[in-house]
């Protein structure tokens, strides 16, 4: 059994969002015994159809004798978002706890769902972390197939190389074509292509959608299919003014490595170290090991990324309210110079010159190039959080 970093409030209801297969389920029967919740399972046709056609029958369910002291866990809420309102009439009037998952807020967003008003929290479960994996943790296995649980332990690679497939198969069935969220299927299977390949890139919207054979707002309507659907995150530009950061074209990356390189199928070929491959899945994997720290430790933190018209770059820049903003620039590279810390020795003291700087990669010492601190990415995801 491995345990997950996320550790929500007690006695007090909440939303916890993530893709499908992250393990949300799992985590929920393992935390919540039998004797203390009702678990109400909506991917479950026959029950989804029984509170669809008699809805007052939820109501009857969690009134019960036998279930009325007892948490209520409804898995996949955004599979009928009617229920919310019962849900938040249950919170405010009898001090209820619900726990709703859910593995796309599209749905609640179409519904005008208002996340229960603020009687809820929000967490979210991603794919294992490197320090939710410890001993198990294996960084080729990562950045070749990812981390979703059923991929990460499966039998053998080729079940892991078959899950993945699947998933991206289910993914197009079950979220896009089922929900009717695109109006013709082809052009966003070849959108999921070319975003896979372009993971980690700054977007280009009009050269995608050339070669897509789709327009700019289609694109940009994909881009929010994959955030709702929890696929991916967008990475926005950084300037110090809000309005001019959104003129800039963001970044985009998939919530897991090996989902992305099924998409682009590519899983039958083994990423080859000091490739640029290689080097762009560990920047992506760094990408989701801050995403998912900034989560579970409940980070008001906000993700960016610096380009200089030059072209000279930084990675990642973290804003931390009334704390000093961080710099951090990754190399996949197993020995590092002062010549790769030039990023952040030239842009990054131009954008603050008070800012922490880390060059993250796989040499194992740690050095000091000017104002930036070179450190083993392990070491470094620790400093940055403190723990």
């Amino acid at each position: 059994m491995i345990g997950r970093m996320l550790t929500p409030l007690n006695n007090k209801s909440f939303f916890l969002f993530g893709a499908r297969g992250v393990g949300k389920s799992t985590y929920l029967e393992n935390v919540y015994s039998q004797n203390q919740a009702v678990f109400v399972d909506l991917l479950n046709p026959e029950v989804l159809d029984e509170y669809i056609f008699e809805i007052s029958r939820f109501t009857q369910l969690i009134s019960s004798e036998e279930n009325r002291n007892k948490i209520i866990i409804v898995d996949e809420i955004q599979k009928l978002p009617a229920l919310l309102d019962i849900i938040q009439s249950r919170i405010q009037k009898d001090k209820r706890i619900f726990i709703l998952t859910g593995s796309s807020a599209r749905k609640l967003k179409q519904s005008g769902s208002n996340l229960l008003a603020g009687r809820a929290l929000v967490y979210a479960l991603f794919p294992f972390s490197t320090f939710e994996l410890k001993d198990d943790f294996q960084l080729e296995k990562v950045l070749n197939f990812g981390s979703l649980p059923d991929a990460y332990f499966a039998e053998t690679e080729e079940h892991t190389k078959g899950y993945l497939d699947a998933y991206v198969v289910t993914y197009l069935e079950k979220e896009i074509q089922q929900e009717q969220w695109v109006r013709k299927i082809e052009p966003f299977r070849r959108f999921l292509r070319v975003a896979a390949q372009m993971n980690g890139k700054i977007i280009n919207y009009s050269a995608i959608a050339r070669d897509v054979g789709a327009d700019d707002s289609s694109i940009k309507q994909y881009f929010e299919i994959l955030e709702d659907t929890l696929l991916g995150f967008i990475l926005p530009a950084h300037h110090k003014s809000v309005r001019k950061s959104q003129r800039i074209a963001p970044k985009f990356y998939f919530f897991d490595t090996g989902v992305k390189k099924a998409i682009e199928k590519s899983l039958n070929f083994p990423l080859a170290p000091y490739s640029s491959p290689y080097g762009d899945a560990f920047e992506h994997w760094i990408f989701l090991e801050l995403t998912r720290l900034i989560s579970y430790f409940r980070k008001d933190w906000t993700l960016s990324y610096s380009r200089s018209k030059h072209g000279v770059e930084i990675d990642f820049i973290i804003e931390r309210p009334y704390e000093s903003t961080i710099q951090v620039e990754v190399k996949s590279k197993k020995k590092v110079s002062a010549t790769d810390a030039q990023g952040l020795e030239t842009l990054g003291c131009d954008l603050d010159p008070r800012a922490n700087r880390y060059l993250l990669s796989q040499d194992p010492l740690v050095q000091t190039f000017g104002s930036t601190q070179a450190l083993p990415w392990k070491t470094g995801l620790q400093k940055i959080f403190q723990f």
